[in-house]
């Protein structure tokens, strides 16, 4: 009988240490996603992402290049989305946001991205989970799973994610976003993810990448500068609009528009013109580039909002909506809103 007892006390001991051997705890993942970074010069990958933090749902298809260290372009289309698309580019000479179609670059004074959650970046989401003492860790069969804490400067309203590692790679897979009642709100599938130490400096400037778009179509009607298309914001907190001003400019007419409640603004729209590649120029603008409808990118500047779309120029001023409900409003403008 003793013998039978010890000889099933062993078989347990044996078969908790191939156990143990066979699982990874979450420090062991942590280490191993540390390790990868560390020694990765770079990497692409492409992904989709959906978001439903508007009236409907967009979605977007994101290129990204990484370079060690401090190198990234993320070039961003909307699924139905035909006026080209946007790059955000980080190199050694700062942060940049680029309309090729508009030969228009704009440089930000700014720390992105580094300040803020990227869902589509494997360095933020490591910083994430690194940042959270409080990460809850599952292993399944094909997969690593953190649920962390979000950092979002902009939208306080999307205090958590899950972060989804392929189990035999460690590379990502797909994240969530969430709201406070858990609702998914943003989801990105990565696909294609590679490790490649072929990037170089020059695949960062900022004039190779507006000449990378030659053929993407100039928006129409660019040669008009005045504003034929007044769009109205469907996402107003509660404000109504007070007064509508068409104003003569040099160069063409600016349509400003005040909207009066507990959440006041005021909107902006006038005619964007296409510069000649010659022309091209940088504009630096203060603030973080933000991610609105459509495949837009913004600059946020304090209680300032300015974008590009369709070929007209938006800004969004106020000093009663937060920032996260300035990028709601800019982002349920649409051609679909114009009365």
């Amino acid at each position: 009988m003793q013998r039978r007892f010890l000889i099933l006390l062993f078989s347990l001991f044996v078969l908790g240490a191939l156990t143990a051997c066979g699982s990874q705890s979450k420090e062991d993942v942590v280490k191993k996603l540390e390790k990868q970074a560390e020694e990765m010069a770079g990497y692409k990958t492409e992904a989709n992402m959906k978001m439903r933090t508007g009236n409907e749902e967009q979605k977007y298809h994101i290129q990204v290049w990484h370079k060690k260290d401090d190198f990234y372009r993320v070039k961003l289309e909307n699924d139905q989305d035909e006026k080209g698309s946007q790059i955000i580019l980080k190199n050694d000479s700062g942060v940049y946001v680029l309309t090729p179609a508009l030969n228009k670059s704009f440089k930000f004074q700014s720390e992105w991205p580094q300040n803020t959650s990227q869902p589509y970046l494997y360095a933020s989401l490591l910083k994430d989970i690194q940042a959270d003492a409080d990460a809850e860790f599952t292993a399944a069969e094909n997969y690593y799973k953190f649920k962390t804490k979000t950092n979002y400067q902009n939208n306080k309203t999307l205090p958590y994610q899950e972060i989804y590692f392929d189990k035999k790679t460690y590379q990502p897979v797909m994240v969530k976003v969430f709201d406070q009642d858990m609702n998914a709100l943003v989801e990105v599938q990565f696909a294609n993810f590679a490790k490649d130490n072929s990037l170089k400096k020059e695949d960062f400037d900022v004039d190779k990448n507006m000449a990378m778009a030659p053929s993407e179509a100039p928006v129409a009607n660019m040669g008009d500068s005045q504003v034929k298309e007044v769009l109205y914001p469907q996402e107003t907190f509660g404000a109504e609009l007070a007064s509508e001003q068409e104003v003569k400019t040099d160069e063409g007419s600016r349509v400003i528009m005040t909207y009066d409640g507990d959440k006041s603004f005021t909107l902006v729209q006038e005619k964007a013109e296409v510069q000649a590649a010659s022309a091209q120029q940088t504009e630096v603008v203060n603030g973080d580039p933000v991610q609105l409808a459509d495949g837009v990118i913004g600059a946020m500047d304090g209680n300032r909002l300015e974008w590009s779309q369709n070929g007209t120029t938006y800004q969004l001023a106020s000093n009663d909506l937060s920032q996260a409900e300035m990028a709601s409003v800019a982002s349920s403008i649409t051609s679909e809103t114009v009365k």
